[in-house]
């Protein structure tokens, strides 16, 4: 038989002290983050604008108007960045992190040169290529004028196809120094030993990097690709500087959609529905993502 421990006041104080250290920040995570965030997703489910208070219970009807209109636009539209978006600064953090790992004059110096755009602010940076690829004194068009490449100024941003390049490219420059950072502490954890148990069985640098070195970064390569991807997935500010969705549309993922239709378009029920739309296009690869995380841990 289960004897009852008595609670005394030293135990009570005991087990209430952990909830009062993490009450200003749950207090703050709810005001700032869950409780706008419910409320956002509530607005899907009724009429609601931001011109008049009055709110009109419509169920589902914002959430099917979404999904037969804008949805399947949206979501390829944002693929379409998010993938490539995440691909690319993989690849360019990738072929850094094995250049830097090898043994090289002023190896710390340049690893500090390639993280700089990674420090700078989501704003500047959307500014600097905004400046980049300006059709009129853009250094993009000076550049290849100046090589004889272009005869004439070209509008990178004027055209569906060279914006979304261009917005692809920023995020690139911007995002490939953290993957880097990531990939050159995996691949500074490797032992020595192995590699020099291949290079005595015969193995040349592509075999070694096949059968050693990839299977060895595969576990944090997937979850710095995934974190990339969802960030990607929600990239805002980037895309609102550099093309604000234009030219017709052509680079309105969903965060941009979601905005103008609850700040321009004062219309908070679409934008919930589209937010519903949105987490849960989004929710799979949260799931992997948290999953990788726990075999990891």
């Amino acid at each position: 038989m289960a004897v009852a421990i008595p609670t005394t006041p030293r135990r009570r104080q005991r087990n209430l002290f952990p909830l009062l250290l993490i009450a200003p920040a749950a207090t703050l995570l709810v005001a700032i983050l869950i409780y706008p965030l419910l409320a956002a997703l509530g607005d899907a489910f009724f009429e609601s604008s931001l011109l008049y208070p009055e709110k009109t219970f419509v169920g589902l009807a914002n959430v099917i108007d979404a999904l037969t209109g804008e949805f399947l636009p949206l979501a390829i539209t944002t693929l379409t960045f998010a993938i490539p978006a995440t691909i690319l600064p993989f690849l360019v953090g990738l072929v850094a992190a094995l250049g830097l790992n090898q043994r090289m004059r002023g190896r710390a110096a340049l690893r500090s040169v390639l993280l700089f755009p990674w420090v700078l602010p989501g704003v500047v940076v959307s500014f600097l290529w905004l400046w980049i690829f300006d059709a009129n004194y853009g250094v993009l068009n000076g550049v290849l004028r100046s090589m004889g490449a272009i005869g004439e100024n070209v509008a990178w941003l004027q055209s569906g196809p060279g914006a979304m390049t261009a917005v692809i490219v920023a995020r690139t420059w911007a995002t490939f120094p953290w993957m880097m950072v990531m990939l050159l502490a995996a691949l500074q954890s490797f032992p020595n030993d192995v590699y020099e148990a291949a290079r005595m069985d015969g193995a040349n640098s592509w075999q070694r990097f096949r059968y050693v070195t990839a299977p060895g970064l595969a576990p944090v390569a997937s979850v710095v690709v995934l974190l990339e991807f969802i960030w990607n997935f929600q990239q805002f500010d980037l895309l609102y500087v550099l093309t604000q969705g234009g030219p017709a549309g052509a680079t309105t993922t969903f965060s941009l959609a979601v905005y103008e239709t609850a700040f321009k378009g004062f219309d908070l029920g679409m934008a919930g529905a589209l937010g519903i739309l949105w987490m849960l296009l989004l929710l799979p690869v949260v799931v992997l993502y948290l999953r990788g995380m726990e075999r990891e841990s």
